[in-house]
């Protein structure tokens, strides 16, 4: 399946690009090999510099503010999570025809987390819970409030209502309507009450690393901002099932309000991707979204 057919307007980045970018603002980098990536995302391209680096650039503009946030952001977060994440080494400037800023970041070491590949999916859970616990223990002054840059991530839901409703109205009969609305509805009519804490904004499987079997790091802060954790319950959906959903919960100790609008933000991305992918014929894309979406409802009921 080619799911980049689910993003447009995005800028035609490749090895010979990437290599003159490299080779005009950073000559110490000039002679390493540049290679793309195994797993690529959509958001941003992902190539190897040398053995120990990566370039990342973002795909279109809508991604393009996130790359000063994470060079600001990156380095004062590490030191207080558990896990490693990006460390920024330098940042680009736009040449050559490329219109935004890039990066360079230090390689990670390990593989896109994957069922087959995690050796203890509750165990997983849990430690990728008391990451984000950690991380929503930082502190928040002066961090970056949900908006545009990162697509309301942290924010409220009601900003996506009039998406999901439309989604739900064009998928009319390949889900059930009434359900799906009635958990969409409980996850809107709540809010976040307490102080805003920090948000990773996409934790997605793409988004781990697995290294032995277990969670090694957490990468791609784009979509971050200070305010309401539920953006980053989805995972219990998309990847967690059963006993490591539970575990997931219990290790972040989440209320019934802030699990709901979880449900919520899951039940919004898998429910506009469902639709679009119909629209495109895409049956790969089909079957997952419709997969999460009996996670969300099966859970409920």
């Amino acid at each position: 399946m080619n799911t980049n057919k689910l993003h447009t307007n995005e800028v035609d980045i490749d090895v010979s690009l990437v290599s003159r970018l490299v080779s005009m603002q950073f000559s110490k980098w000039a002679n390493l090999p540049i290679r793309s990536v195994e797993f690529d995302g959509h958001d941003n391209r992902t190539f190897h510099l040398g053995e120990h680096m990566l370039v990342r650039l973002p795909s279109s503009a809508k991604y393009a503010q996130q790359v000063e946030k994470e060079h600001k952001w990156l380095p004062k977060l590490a030191p207080f999570l558990p896990l490693p994440i990006p460390v920024p080494l330098a940042m680009g400037v736009p040449a050559d025809g490329y219109p935004w800023h890039w990066s360079v970041y230090q390689w990670l070491e390990g593989e896109i987390a994957t069922i087959e590949r995690i050796v203890d999916l509750q165990q997983f859970a849990i430690t990728l819970a008391q990451f984000l616990v950690a991380l929503q223990q930082i502190d928040t002054t002066y961090g970056p409030v949900p908006g545009a840059h990162n697509f309301f991530r942290g924010g409220s839901l009601t900003v996506y209502d009039r998406e999901t409703r439309q989604a739900i109205i064009d998928l009319n009969n390949k889900i059930d309507v009434e359900a799906v609305t009635v958990l969409w509805e409980e996850a809107i009519a709540t809010t976040w009450q307490n102080s805003p804490v920090w948000v990773h904004g996409d934790v997605s499987a793409g988004n781990l690393l697995v290294k032995d079997g277990k969670l090694s790091a957490v990468i791609d802060f784009g979509s971050s901002a200070i305010g309401d954790p539920a953006c980053d319950l989805s995972i219990a959906w998309t990847l967690f099932s059963g006993e490591s959903r539970q575990a997931f919960r219990a290790a972040l100790s989440v209320d019934d309000t802030t699990w709901a609008r979880g449900r919520g933000w899951t039940l919004w991305k898998a429910l506009i991707t469902l639709a679009k992918s119909c629209e495109l014929d895409l049956p790969e894309e089909v079957k997952r979204s419709q997969r999460i979406i009996d996670e969300v409802l099966g859970e409920k009921n």
